[in-house]
């Protein structure tokens, strides 16, 4: 453990205890609990030395590694997503200024530009490049033409950002680098093992959940998608545990939420707070075993 200039006690930033990373994966309005595990590591004076994530996990991760406090990432979040008005504010203002924009690689009617949703509704803290974070930071991707992971860890933040929350059939690809990239939890939904041997005790943050909402009516077409999505990261999550699995992995109490379910920030808060006691529960178990 160690001091920080507030003489505040902190871990994972000296040589007295284990140093921790932190990956936060993808799963939409569900990823809005991963503000209880930067919250619960705030409150242990646990300050990771590295980050990485996935859709809405690196969009989460970066506000951490930006400096913010969980308490201001969940005060942020609860503000933006306060009423569907001030959302569909957000959106009319990230529409395109021209209709050659519109048209750019061809209409694509229902698609949003995911660099430009990015910049409507990161906050202001988070700055434009990898280089002006407070701790390292990698980001999920995938390239779509190169049947690849991408990992980016340096030059612009906010494309890299918007090409890993670009989930297709919402969002046009991102290209950067001379790739097209889409959603990064396609390749890599929970991106703990970017970050082996960037810390001691690596923590895992699954919100991608599997399908539960039951009706007597068949699932819709969007509803299918989603749910086949959830069911297809579930399977790669799973063959990465059989490899190695994270010293800590949480997976909140989220399968009853959709992945657009942004306006029930309320309601997935409080049906996840017990995550911050579990993972308070299982850093202190891990501290004692490194004291001994």
């Amino acid at each position: 453990m160690s001091t920080d200039q507030n003489g505040k006690t902190t871990r994972g930033t000296g040589n007295a205890g284990p140093s921790f990373a932190v990956a936060f994966g993808g799963g939409g309005a569900r990823g809005l609990a991963h503000i209880h595990v930067i919250e619960a590591l705030d409150e242990l004076g646990i300050r990771p030395a590295a980050i990485s994530g996935s859709s809405i996990g690196a969009i989460i991760g970066a506000g951490m590694a930006a400096g913010m406090r969980g308490t201001e990432i969940h005060a942020y979040a609860k503000t933006v997503l306060a009423s569907r008005a001030e959302v569909a504010t957000r959106i009319w203002r990230a529409r395109p200024a021209r209709l050659s924009e519109m048209m750019e690689g061809g209409a694509r009617l229902g698609q949003f530009s995911a660099e430009r949703i990015v910049k409507a509704f990161l906050p202001a803290q988070i700055p434009d490049t990898f280089e002006e974070l407070s701790i390292p930071l990698r980001i999920t991707a995938t390239d779509y033409y190169g049947h690849r992971l991408a990992v980016f860890d340096s030059g612009d933040l906010h494309s890299a950002i918007a090409a890993s929350a670009a989930l297709p059939s919402i969002f046009r690809p991102v290209v950067r680098g001379g790739m097209t990239l889409i959603d990064g939890g396609i390749y890599n939904p929970v991106p703990f093992d970017i970050l082996e041997g960037t810390a001691d005790i690596l923590i895992a943050v699954d919100v991608v959940g599997v399908p539960t909402i039951r009706s007597p009516k068949a699932p819709t077409t969007v509803e299918m998608m989603f749910g086949a999505t959830q069911l297809m990261m579930q399977s790669i999550i799973a063959m990465k545990l059989e490899k190695k699995k994270p010293d800590i992995l949480l997976r909140p109490s989220i399968s009853g939420f959709r992945v657009l379910d942004f306006l029930k920030m309320d309601s997935i808060m409080e049906e996840t707070a017990t995550i911050k006691d579990e993972l308070k529960r299982a850093v202190e178990a891990i501290v004692k075993r490194y004291a001994a």
